[in-house]
């Protein structure tokens, strides 16, 4: 049923809604927003997507949409009036990289500062959680059960790598992230410039429901990176120019160019993402290679099933002076390589450019990495190609 606006299915505490969220704000698309507790939402788009997974977006059309980079995707092409896309090769190169760093990579430092100091925050996340739930519970039924779902949201850590031994690792990969990304916006608005674009909605998805929200994390950004606080709470705002600033910015740089500071934010993620990017690309090939018919169209998950979160088997590599034990993340892959495509496209002087930034921030080995077999979407599932 045509609605004349777009609905976004999701939660306030859920990371890739604040995405999602994030981008219709700033394209100024007309949107409502409902909460996955909905009816509907149980009765008409869990069965059409097949998953129970959230965000999911409606068009006006009555069109659903799974997964955060299709629906951004399926708006941009239908929607010009604010452009959102940098204009140089180079930038959207670099624009769909940090989308996938973001979006990707930090999920367990977000899932670990939300879990492991439940004992600090345990009312605010049952209060969170509990908006989710049917609004017609009496709200002590609400609150008990939020924590049932809650515990299973928990039970995540193993798979994500987060343990006593991980821990410290995570938390001082963090705060070198924090660090940089603070020098970045005291001079610049958003990550390439004066105005916001794929980079910026990758970076919301951790950064702002469980890291700028959740009270331990949000005091830590607060205190040690509060121009990154302020960061989270522009992107939740229409406007895009912003006086905080000497020149309030509203255009990307000309001339293709990457802001300096962003030079040192693109550093610490090549680093911090590299060694499990490979892990993940290794286990992939081995499950591939013991594929009795890997034909197109195969889901890239080990139960052979569709599942919100696929992986292809554990992985183990060094990391930060330990050992990382996980499950596989075969999402970072066909993320990254979205930004491997957009490597692949560039011709002449982009091409010798964007190799100068990646000699000098570390990515090269990284962005030349490619998988036997290309990893697409279909059916909002992740297939081979």
């Amino acid at each position: 049923m045509s609605t004349g606006h777009y609905t976004l299915w999701g939660t306030p505490h859920s990371l890739y809604t604040g995405k999602v969220r994030s981008y219709l704000i700033k394209k100024q698309v007309p949107y409502v927003e409902r909460m996955a507790s909905d009816p509907r939402f149980q009765s008409e788009v869990v069965p059409a997507i097949g998953l129970k997974v959230i965000p999911v977006v409606e068009s006006p059309g009555g069109e659903l949409i799974q997964d955060t980079t299709s629906i951004i995707d399926h708006i941009e092409a239908r929607h010009g009036e604010i452009d959102l896309t940098p204009p140089g090769a180079v930038q959207q190169v670099v624009s769909h990289f940090i989308d996938a760093f973001g979006s990707n990579y930090l999920m367990p430092a977000a899932m670990h500062y939300r879990w492991s100091y439940r004992d600090r925050q345990e009312l605010f996340l049952q209060a969170e959680f509990a908006r989710a739930t049917p609004a017609a519970m009496p709200y002590e039924q609400r609150l008990a059960t939020a924590k049932g779902i809650m515990g299973f949201f928990n039970g995540f850590l193993p798979n994500l790598g987060v343990d006593d031994q991980s821990a410290p690792a995570i938390e001082a990969a963090y705060e070198e992230l924090l660090d940089v990304l603070e020098a970045h916006f005291r001079p610049h608005p958003y990550l390439l410039g004066g105005r916001p674009c794929l980079a910026d909605f990758g970076m919301m998805a951790p950064l702002y429901a469980h890291l700028a929200r959740d009270p331990v994390p949000a005091m830590l950004m607060r205190t040690r990176a509060p121009n990154v606080a302020r960061w989270t709470e522009r992107m939740n705002t229409a406007q895009i120019e912003d006086d905080d600033y000497a020149d309030p910015g509203g255009a990307f740089p000309a001339d293709d160019a990457i802001p300096a500071s962003l030079e040192a934010v693109l550093k610490v993620a090549f680093a911090q993402w590299g060694p499990g990017l490979a892990a993940d690309a290794a286990r992939f090939e081995q499950w591939l290679a013991g594929l009795a018919d890997p034909a197109p169209g195969t889901v890239v998950s080990q139960s052979g099933n569709r599942v919100v979160h696929p992986h292809v088997g554990p992985v183990e590599y060094a990391w930060r002076g330990m050992t990382m034990r996980r499950a596989s993340h075969v999402h970072s892959l066909w993320h990254l390589g979205r930004a491997q495509a957009a490597t692949d496209a560039l011709t002449g002087d982009a091409a010798a450019r964007l190799t100068a930034l990646l000699d000098r921030t570390g990515g090269a080995e990284l962005m030349a990495k490619r998988l036997s077999r290309p990893i697409v979407r279909a059916n909002n599932a992740l297939v081979l190609g």
